[in-house]
């Protein structure tokens, strides 16, 4: 699932998400909170990890790297640090940020979870706290995501939180090139949820 940006900031033509409290939210498992300078060790063990980054438009990241991406996450209003409650271990991170003229009160989210904590329903735990706050305490009309049709486990967790896909662009985007220079360009699938929706709560 990509966050729209690169590994430290997000897309250059939307505007600065609202800082929101911090920790923005607890959950049972979960703690959302705003990133550290001292998160570069536990961000590089997510980036670091070629699948992680997969369908992101950044490639793993090293050690350096990563301590750079941590410092500039955390003064970054559109980066959410996701670490487990009872340890402190980092395991994920999310994205928020306007995606549009803010008179129309849309959203646009994104997340980015540690391989070896695929499967448990942190990511999903995670991405329903955080829309919580978008819907509850932005006041969002609308959320929306975009993701590659080939990464399965991101569109069945979009689904799994209500979002529906709202439509394809075929060969839209594109994160790397062939061996000749040109871009390798793939579908982007959007997916969308409305605040009237959410309130029905797709957890039912």
């Amino acid at each position: 699932m990509t966050g729209r940006g690169t590994p430290s900031a997000g897309p250059t033509e939307a505007p600065a998400a609202p800082p929101g409290p911090d920790p923005l939210a607890r959950t049972e498992r979960l703690v959302v909170r705003r990133f550290r300078p001292t998160d570069g060790p536990g961000l590089h063990a997510i980036l670091s990890r070629p699948e992680a980054v997969r369908f992101e438009p950044y490639g793993v990241q090293d050690a350096a790297a990563c301590e750079r991406i941590a410092r500039d996450r955390a003064a970054d209003p559109c980066f959410w640090a996701v670490e487990r409650a009872a340890d402190g271990v980092l395991l994920g991170t999310l994205y928020l940020a306007p995606a549009e003229d803010p008179a129309w009160a849309t959203y646009e989210v994104g997340f980015v979870f540690h391989p070896d904590h695929w499967g448990r329903g942190y990511a999903t735990e995670a991405a329903r706290a955080l829309l919580d706050h978008v819907f509850g305490d932005l006041g969002a009309h609308r959320v929306l995501a975009h993701c590659d049709p080939r990464n399965a486990a991101s569109w069945r967790l979009l689904e799994r939180l209500g979002m529906r896909r709202e439509g394809l662009h075929r060969r839209a985007a594109s994160f790397a090139a062939d061996d000749a220079g040109r871009p390798v360009w793939h579908d982007v699938a959007v997916y969308a949820v409305l605040a009237e929706e959410w309130a029905r709560d797709p957890r039912a």
